[in-house]
């Protein structure tokens, strides 16, 4: 095995960078399919409705859910209008969805989140789920995406839940990526992590926490601002990159059990990915020291901290280690950490998590 890297082809970021986008269609075809999520169709676009026309741009509404119904309608949907290149434009579930059409479309992939909520943007692999919502499994393209728009304005119009998230899922990244190292496993793409993979991990921790509550009000405020523009850097392109050229652990294994539970669907991504940061440190043996500096930060911003903030209060241990169970399966990177990890020792390292979180609500 190699050591390996993956980049997206262009990242460009900024208050006003959607008006590049008729122009980064053309620099890789001749025919647009733009699959948007609702609010983007309905919302954002119609200012660039003239624009897009006059370009022979299609849109098309993104169902909801990242599954291979959805992804044979897309399909259906570029063959009809012989698109040559594809702009996913929307949240995690539609960009990935526009990620693995492109891939098996042999075509080229825009991406334009519209919220900042996951690290999905930037990498070369996408997450598949069942049409109820319940984690399949993890697609890899052959190749990141040609271009990522990130449009500021439209992140901080978003509400401010998506950017939280986003830093829950963008929390994970270095502890994943030290991981990885510390024990030699694979990274996201199928090499050794990188000295590059890992060290923009660790920026995106420093870079969370120092800036991630003032960017917290900027989008309460719904206004633009360096704290702003550093963790959209951060949730999107540092996390993207340091989790495919640093890998993933125990967070992301733990999100993928807790999807097994309806109960959790409600609750976003990187707000699961939270609280499995938890439960990997507590796997991990992290330091006291370690350990207060992320609660109190999830604290400060509002992410998850215990089994009930992402609906699973009074949760048996039964049920519980269905998440353990799941979380780990043979192909789960939580392998990639130390030692023989079990799913008792994953259940025990949930319901430790789950009692500090606790114990620390008591004294408030």
């Amino acid at each position: 095995m190699f050591v390996k890297a993956v980049f997206p082809g262009k990242y460009i970021q900024g208050e006003g960078v959607l008006d590049q986008l008729v122009n980064c269609v053309r620099w890789f075809g001749k025919k647009g399919l733009l699959l948007a999520s609702n609010s983007a169709k309905n919302k954002i676009l119609v200012p660039y409705a003239d624009d897009l026309k006059a370009e022979g741009m299609v849109v098309d509404a993104f169902s909801g859910e990242c599954c291979e119904k959805e992804l044979d309608r897309l399909m259906r949907v570029i063959r009809r209008e012989s698109a040559d290149v594809i702009v996913g434009m929307g949240g995690g579930k539609a960009v990935d969805t526009a990620k693995i059409a492109a891939d098996r479309a042999g075509i080229p992939v825009i991406i334009v989140p519209t919220i900042a909520s996951t690290d999905a943007p930037c990498s070369g692999c996408a997450v598949l789920y069942s049409e109820k919502g319940v984690f399949e499994r993890v697609y890899y393209q052959k190749t990141n995406p040609q271009v990522v728009l990130v449009d500021s304005k439209v992140i901080a119009d978003a509400p401010v839940r998506f950017l939280v998230s986003g830093m829950g899922d963008a929390l994970a990244t270095w502890f994943e990526a030290r991981s990885c190292e510390r024990t030699k496993s694979p990274n996201a793409c199928g090499g050794w992590s990188t000295l590059t993979g890992v060290n923009l991990a660790r920026l995106c921790y420093n870079t969370i926490l120092d800036h991630g509550y003032a960017a917290k009000i900027a989008v309460e405020k719904r206004i633009v601002t360096p704290a702003l523009e550093h963790i959209l850097e951060a949730n999107i392109l540092l996390s993207g990159i340091g989790f495919e050229s640093g890998g993933l652990a125990a967070a992301h294994s733990i999100h993928n059990g807790l999807t097994a539970l309806p109960e959790t669907h409600a609750f976003y991504h990187g707000e699961k990915v939270a609280f499995g940061v938890f439960a990997g440190l507590v796997l991990a043996d992290a330091l006291p020291s370690e350990m207060e500096v992320v609660y109190s930060f999830c604290e400060k911003i509002g992410l998850p901290t215990t089994l009930a903030d992402i609906g699973l209060p009074g949760i048996s241990r039964e049920n519980l280690m269905k998440v353990a169970e799941k979380a780990c399966a043979p192909e789960e990177c939580i392998h990639h950490e130390a030692g023989l990890v079990t799913p008792e020792k994953v259940l025990s390292a949930m319901l430790a998590a789950d009692a500090v979180g606790q114990a620390r609500k008591g004294k408030k």
